[in-house]
């Protein structure tokens, strides 16, 4: 295969898979804690119009990240004040969080830009700039690999190479600190945790409040690399796909890491195939960009139908803990 189609392939499946790691990163976090999120997706899709919202109206790329973190965080503590301080249902809620961030969004861009629901394009100064552009260069003169090392890996966002370091900072987090034992104690057997003296509620919290500041970065990314404004909807299932990302990887940062680069690898093939033509033995003529379009989202359900059997959730996913007294 030709070296700079497959540094193409690769970088444009880091490319795509930023937000998949990212959010799947806030789901493992905050399902790790015991707290089901199904609001991965409405949480990005928020974060994505509040960071397009201000940096158009601002032009500003620090206070546009500061508001999505901020909307990001305040959705996660609304989340745990709604299903860990007054144990309502978790998912009847990360379900109304994305219902109502499809809603909100749409009316709010109607109402402050007059633009159908979508925001003004953000100028360059607001998105993100590539790094390691001069490196890149210089791996290109390196015989035989050079050339789709330097398309495939230099040239990115600061987010591309972030999301990577975050799977490594989680994985750190979760199994060699006290902090990350309590936490995976707390979705497991919070009256244990308990018992030890530590607040289960406050662990619980503090995932909410890291699966919010993750999803912040997930849907900026959409607005700050992929696409210069936002769109009604432009995340168009990533939420969902984070989701069974992390259930295939079996609640695991590696493991889920490893899951969205296959979804981003798939997004990054239908986007090549789009105006390929068959083969004359399958019948010739372009393959239905439909069909191509919907590989991501047919691998979601062969993996969910196919492995959340067994697949392993933390023992206390989903249930409030009542502090006995």
């Amino acid at each position: 295969m030709d070296e700079v189609l497959v540094g193409t392939l690769v970088a444009s499946t880091l490319r795509v898979s930023v937000p998949l790691i990212l959010c799947a990163l806030a789901g493992v976090l905050c399902e790790r804690a015991g707290v089901i999120d199904l609001g991965l997706e409405g949480k990005m899709l928020s974060t994505a119009f509040a960071a397009a919202a201000v940096g158009a109206v601002t032009q500003s790329l620090p206070l546009a990240l500061a508001v999505a973190l901020a909307v990001g965080i305040a959705l996660s503590l609304l989340h745990g004040y709604a299903c860990v301080s007054h144990r309502g249902d978790q998912v009847v809620l990360g379900m109304a969080i994305t219902m109502t961030a499809a809603g909100l969004t749409v009316v709010l861009g109607i109402a402050w830009f007059q633009l159908g629901g979508q925001t003004p394009p953000l100028p360059d100064a607001v998105r993100l700039d590539r790094w390691f552009v001069g490196a890149g260069e210089v791996v290109a003169g390196w015989p035989l690999v050079g050339r789709a090392l330097s398309i495939a890996f230099f040239g990115h966002t600061a987010l591309v190479y972030l999301s990577l370091v975050a799977v490594a900072a989680v994985w750190w987090l979760l199994y060699r600190t006290r902090f990350g034992l309590r936490l995976r104690a707390a979705g497991e057997n919070p009256a244990m945790v308990d018992a030890a003296g530590v607040s289960v509620l406050r662990l619980r919290y503090a995932a909410l409040m890291l699966n919010g500041g993750l999803c912040a970065l997930a849907g900026a990314s959409l607005v700050l690399v992929q696409n210069p404004s936002f769109i009604p909807n432009m995340t168009a299932g990533r939420g969902y796909m984070a989701l069974a990302a992390m259930i295939f990887g079996k609640w695991h940062p590696v493991g889920a890491l490893g899951a969205c680069l296959l979804f981003g690898f798939l997004d990054a093939v239908s986007i090549r195939l789009q105006g390929v033509a068959l083969p004359p033995g399958l019948g010739g003529g372009e393959v239905p960009v439909q069909a191509i379009q919907a590989l991501p989202y047919v691998l979601t359900v062969v993996l969910l139908a196919g492995f959340i059997g067994r697949s392993r959730a933390p023992a206390a996913l989903g249930r409030p803990y009542l502090k006995e007294r």
